[in-house]
């Protein structure tokens, strides 16, 4: 009966073991299934810092760029507030001068209306007059057209 016994036990204990390699083997692939897991999520994990590096420099890239496009365009209002303080005084300049020029040709007429001015019909006065109320162009080229140099006094006086 020991005998017996004993080897109902070692049979027992022998199935037991079995059982044991067994799950020691299924842990063991779980094991390796679970590492090459673990390996697919760290390249992922890699491969998503790297996208991560990438989109936070190219925020970086485009909040510089944002703030340059905020300095030009403060640049370029200034430029145009300072074209038109620049077109304000050429035009106040141009009525300032048509002004001299009026008075000096109104003075001119007024000269020599002592002894020309009865000589010239009064149609060549009026022409004379409106010659020297015309302004010049001022469209950013060079003027073609020439003012009369008589302004000075003549001889005669």
């Amino acid at each position: 009966m020991e005998n017996d016994e004993v080897s109902a036990k070692h049979e027992d204990l022998q199935g037991k073991v079995k059982v044991l390699e067994q799950e020691n083997l299924a842990k063991e692939h779980e094991i390796t299934s679970l590492s090459h897991k673990n390996q697919l999520y760290e390249s992922e994990v890699e491969t998503l810092e790297k996208k991560n590096k990438e989109i936070q420099k190219a925020l970086d890239e485009a909040s510089g760029a944002g703030t340059h496009n905020e300095s030009l365009q403060r640049r370029l209002q200034l430029l145009e507030e300072e074209a038109e303080e620049s077109d304000k005084n050429i035009r106040e300049t141009n009525e300032k001068y048509e002004n001299t020029v009026l008075l000096q040709g109104n003075m001119l007429i007024d000269e020599r209306s002592l002894g020309y001015a009865k000589q010239m019909s009064k149609p060549a006065i009026t022409s004379a007059r409106s010659k020297l109320l015309r302004p010049p162009v001022t469209n950013g080229k060079r003027s073609t057209k020439r003012w009369s140099r008589n302004t000075h006094r003549s001889r005669r006086n």
